[in-house]
């Protein structure tokens, strides 16, 4: 039965707990109050629409579904009503009067181990502290030195009751006539103001606040009779519906971005979660300077209510360039980050976004290439960090561009699946071979049995490429191979396409016997600098080569490693010379008539150095600049006498 005369309750224990640790613990980000109320509201509205779409008679049926916020800056209140369904005298005293969650000893220790701890921090975050023990509504007295709550329940003939409480451990409740003011349904919140919380009597302030954290509510939002929540949760409108306009536009007015976005990913999932995600690609980089990694995400939203923005867990680092938001109906409003990070529904709707997006540049990259080329332009660099997705690697290999022989210049594409198509005959494995430019790739003396077999290589700029591939490991069933792991001899079953880089004649049986003898003194001169001295048989233009040993991983992954442990040290390689090379035909005339040469001596080395410098492990040039410097000097000399001058 209700009262029909003004009574004073006690809070009960734990309430009173409560709104001392919110009063007195909790510094920062208060502004969420407001969030809570208008969630609040939001909520009664909802279930006021239910009401009526099920054919229940309620109280003023012709009231409009809206929030109002109004400000008297005279008498330092805020008041936030709602045409909800309102609150009956027992609703009121379960809703108002004590913590429907949880009641216990053991949660209000927790709550106040959690304030403790960010109080200690110098940060007091409301919203970690709320959002964690879901008490929402009474966040309102860190802003409020008393709260007046006036309601009436949308069942006809329901008397309205006033609520009131300072915080101080007692509230009242009593009835109000129809001639007081009440509301002819639904609930009105009168926040009194603390003398440190007048700054959120401000409109422009409250308008902030709303649109940060409660643009897309479902329900118009008036804040002293403008309407502030203008832009429509265009993510629950049908996708047959909106324009390329309407996408666009939200786009920018959420991104700040002054371009249209490069694509739309725009789904919405019934199981095992239910949520709808927009996503946006855009059609440039943000990160343009490296400056913002780690910075990405997306919003997250539960029933048009902001939660938490660029939320990380809602998406791999590597779909990281995706601009957007996730809005679910299957968590609570009131969850904190630290809550959401453990739950396993996020989980799930960050696997489920990861393949919606997957699939979608699956079918853009299948019916749309030059579009999915200019993607892979912005974000090519980014979306590589998914080599270490193994769930998801079906679908990320198709996905995978690279630059090749195959094409004219750095500009061309192709994914493994083309690569495969244009495969020769017989083979068996994908070639790729690393470098920092198409000019320093085309100069690497590893490509030159690959050109003279007209076989396609893969050009790998970024150090990240060979990662890809080597975790990779393999693309339906042909194996992912460094070029420089490839043996000669692999390679004898293709025929030569190009035969214009053999320049001398075959070496006779006792020139074959003076090389060997050479090799030998090549190995004296280089004495443990290298593992081993021999002839070469995948050499075509250039005159010698370092090559790692069997099993190795390749010379640029080499270096990368290295210098991230700090070595400096070069690796000992095996050095192949090109006998076909007429700089070598030379020397071999040099040891003929002295293997002491001087001259020898000087050239080896300088072979040994330019072949170091190739694999980028010439940590101190200063030694081959001066040889160079000699052998230029004493080359000019010779050059003017050959000359006659």
């Amino acid at each position: 039965m209700a009262n029909t005369t003004g009574e004073q309750f006690e809070f009960k224990a734990e309430v009173s707990k409560l709104l001392n640790i919110i009063t007195h613990s909790l510094y920062t980000n208060r502004e969420i109050f407001l969030r809570e109320l208008i969630s609040n509201a939001s909520d009664a509205l909802d279930k006021l629409r239910f009401e009526q779409s099920r054919g229940a008679e309620i109280t003023a049926p012709e009231l409009p579904l809206q929030i109002s916020i109004s400000i008297d800056e005279d008498a330092g209140t805020l008041t936030v009503a709602d045409t909800g369904v309102g609150m009956t005298h027992d609703e009121l005293m379960e809703n108002l009067g004590s913590i429907g969650k949880s009641g216990s000893e053991d949660f209000l220790n927790k709550l106040s181990e959690a304030a403790a701890e960010a109080k200690a921090e110098g940060s007091a975050d409301a919203t970690s502290i709320i959002g964690r023990f879901g008490v929402g509504f009474y966040s309102v007295f860190m802003v409020a030195d008393k709260v007046t709550v006036t309601t009436r329940s949308c069942q006809p003939g329901q008397h309205a009751y006033r609520w009131e409480s300072d915080g101080a451990g007692t509230f009242t409740v009593e009835p109000v006539g129809d001639s007081e003011d009440a509301p002819e349904r639904g609930a009105r919140v009168t926040i009194h103001m603390r003398e440190d919380a007048r700054d959120f009597l401000n409109k422009f302030r409250l308008e902030q606040i709303i649109k940060t954290h409660s643009n897309f509510v479902a329900f118009d939002i008036l804040l002293e009779g403008d309407k502030v929540n203008t832009t429509p949760a265009l993510w629950r409108e049908p996708k047959f519906e909106i324009t390329p306009e309407q996408y666009s536009d939200f786009y920018k007015s959420q991104t700040m971005d002054t371009e249209d976005p490069l694509d739309v990913i725009h789904f919405s999932v019934d199981a095992p979660v239910q949520f709808t995600a927009l996503a946006f690609i855009p059609k440039r980089s943000r990160d343009l300077y490296g400056l913002s990694q780690g910075d990405y995400g997306l919003d997250l939203y539960v029933r048009r209510v902001l939660i938490t923005k660029d939320f990380k867990d809602l998406l791999p680092e590597y779909l990281g360039f995706l601009e957007g938001l996730v809005d679910t109906e299957d968590l609570p409003l009131n969850i904190s980050r630290e809550t959401l990070q453990e739950n396993i529904l996020v989980r799930k709707i960050a696997t489920t976004v990861t393949r919606q997006t997957l699939s979608h540049l699956g079918t853009m990259a299948e019916k749309e290439p030059e579009k999915y080329a200019d993607f892979w332009k912005e974000h090519g660099t980014v979306f590589k960090h998914g080599y270490a997705d193994f769930g998801n690697r079906e679908k990320f290999g198709p996905l995978l561009r690279f630059n090749s022989s195959h094409h004219e210049d750095k500009h061309g594409l192709t994914s493994l699946d083309g690569y495969i198509e244009r495969m020769e005959e017989g083979q068996e494995a994908v070639y790729y071979i690393a470098g920092s430019s198409r000019e320093a790739i085309a100069l690497n003396p590893h490509t030159e049995m690959f050109r003279r077999k007209g076989l396609e290589v893969l050009y790998l700029y970024e150090p990240i490429d060979e990662f890809v591939l080597e975790t990779l490991g393999a693309y339906k069933e042909k194996q992912l191979l460094a070029a420089e792991h490839v043996k000669p001899e692999d390679l004898d079953k293709f025929a030569d396409v190009d035969e214009a880089d053999k320049k001398s004649p075959e070496l006779s049986d006792a020139d074959r016997s003076t090389l060997d003898a050479m090799i030998g003194r090549v190995k004296e001169i280089l004495g443990e600098r290298v593992t081993d001295v021999r002839v070469s048989a995948r050499l075509t233009s250039s005159p010698a080569v370092l090559v790692s040993p069997d099993g190795s991983i390749s010379s640029h992954m080499q270096k990368i490693m290295r210098t991230l442990n700090k070595e400096t040290d070069p690796p000992k390689k095996t050095l192949e010379l090109n006998p076909d090379h007429p700089l070598l035909r030379n020397l071999l005339a040099v040891y003929k008539k002295d293997p002491q040469d001087a001259y020898l001596i000087t050239a080896v080395e300088q072979l040994f150095e330019s072949s170091l410098l190739m694999d980028g492990y010439l940590s101190d040039p200063h030694a081959m600049v001066e040889r160079i410097n000699s052998l230029l000097e004493k080359s000019s000399g010779w050059y003017l006498e050959v000359k006659g001058e």
